[in-house]
């Protein structure tokens, strides 16, 4: 599988600026949901780079400030549980893209972005959204590494506070433990409430 296929063919377009788009935590329980943006040069070299998912969490930290170092531009956005909660995760995983994205084109013009299977309807230039997209572009890897290790880097502060919860293990996935967990020790603040099993402990406290 080459991951510069789409990259190449906008290359050939005469587009020189492609931003890959990734999102990291929509399925945990508690904290933000993180994009990220990442503008890559045509000669960015990165053995074993692919979707964040099949990298170990020893790799994915190695690769992350190869990657920053690198890339021509990046952008980090973010979306809290409480607004998670308010437009769903879908919007806010859309929303936070939005921000990575914006962040990308203060510092230069991005000409097209490549996303990891979402639609962006309010972006102004053009893009394509790819499914399985993060094992696919080369970009949308590189953007699928910042934003998973920003994310776990979050769980390891919060796992600092609150140690009894286990984050730092789970990273705020619905493990048995982590339920087992809520149950005993209650919700602290950053849990997403429209969540099934934390909707559960809050109906059963009502």
């Amino acid at each position: 599988m080459d991951l510069w296929s789409y990259e190449k063919e906008l290359y050939k377009q005469g587009i020189e600026y492609i931003g890959g788009v990734d999102e990291a935590g929509r399925g945990p329980l508690v904290g933000n949901v993180v994009a990220a943006c990442c503008v890559l040069p045509k000669d960015f070299k990165l053995d074993g780079l692919t979707d964040s998912k099949k990298l170990s969490e020893k790799k994915r930290e190695e690769f992350f400030p190869y990657i920053i170092e690198h890339a021509i531009a990046y952008g980090i956005g973010e979306v809290t549980p409480k607004e998670i909660d308010e437009i769903n995760i879908y919007e806010a995983s859309r929303k936070a893209m939005m921000i990575a994205i914006k962040k990308v084109q203060k510092q230069i013009k991005l000409q097209h972005v490549l996303t990891d299977a979402m639609p962006l309807p309010d972006l102004d230039i053009p893009h394509t959204p790819i499914i399985k997209g993060d094992a696919k572009s080369i970009s949308i890897a590189a953007a699928s590494v910042l934003a998973k290790v920003t994310r776990d880097k979050e769980m390891y502060e919060l796992d600092k506070k609150y140690p009894m919860y286990g984050f730092g293990k789970h990273k705020g996935y619905p493990t048995k433990k982590h339920i087992e967990a809520i149950n005993k020790y209650g919700l602290i603040e950053g849990y997403r409430k429209t969540y099934g099993p934390v909707e559960k402990v809050l109906n059963e406290n009502r």
